[in-house]
């Protein structure tokens, strides 16, 4: 099957393997006792972008969510290179009883989905690594044309992470890590190595710098690529439903 008919399939081959993946589950039960935390999303902006630079479709992405999951769910978008920051913040936000320090089941029950583009994706994957040092899983990394930062690896995928998936393209001066790979393939399951071309699709980059358009059109082109960030979207969703659902189940939430 070649690219394109792959990417046309994608939203339904996709959820399902996303939904039905056995790992999925396994990380989606509560641990008896324990204090459900909020279900965490953490964005990670690429390059040297402000976080809260609207132009790009990861912050959007965030804003989106934030709105619409205003109990349940915890959503923060970093730059790429304040990791320690949202590290401190994700372990702040799991830490349910205010002790300081991770029980069990606080580590357990923690339902987590790191993204990101470019160095962000990069630092997505460096951010579930230190999880991992934590002994605390992640549901999911998306890498959107990830770009290793100096001293990370964006390739390999810990096998803290229950499902991983990498879209990327290959044209132009700056282009993504072409396939990311379980370093526990019984543990991490890879949904998928997307490749996107540009070249017949143009996207609409307009707002991006005149030098960012010309040097690295096809690495925004993918950044701004509706379609691309509707599967992320998706993807997101699919792991807040059942902490969601627990939440208004327990009384926690509307």
């Amino acid at each position: 099957m070649n690219t394109s008919s792959i990417y046309r399939c994608f939203p339904v081959f996709i959820l399902i393997c996303s939904v039905l993946s056995p790992n999925h589950l396994a990380a989606s039960e509560v641990v008896a006792g324990g204090s459900q935390p909020p279900a965490v999303v953490i964005g990670f902006v690429g390059g040297f972008v402000r976080h809260n630079d609207a132009i790009h479709q990861e912050v959007q992405l965030a804003a989106r969510l934030r709105s619409e999951y205003p109990s349940g769910v915890e959503v923060r978008i970093f730059e790429n290179h304040v990791a320690r920051q949202a590290h401190q913040e994700i372990l702040r936000v799991l830490d349910t009883d205010h002790s300081g320090t991770l029980s069990a089941s606080e580590k357990l029950n923690a339902r987590i989905v790191l993204y990101g583009h470019s160095w962000g994706a990069s630092e997505a994957v460096n951010m579930a690594r230190a999880l991992e040092k934590d002994g605390v899983p992640v549901l999911l990394t998306i890498q959107v044309d990830s770009v290793s930062k100096f001293g990370e690896d964006d390739r390999f995928i810990p096998p803290n992470v229950s499902q991983a998936v990498n879209f990327y393209q290959l044209d132009g001066l700056l282009h993504g890590q072409r396939q990311i790979i379980a370093t526990d393939p019984l543990r991490t399951r890879i949904l998928g190595n997307f490749q996107l071309n540009y070249k017949s699709r143009p996207v609409n980059c307009d707002g991006y710098p005149w030098y960012a358009k010309i040097f690295m059109k096809p690495h925004i082109e993918i950044e701004s690529d509706p379609s691309v960030w509707n599967q992320v979207e998706s993807l997101v969703r699919s792991k807040l439903t059942l902490n969601v659902e627990t939440a208004k189940a327990k009384g926690l939430t509307k």
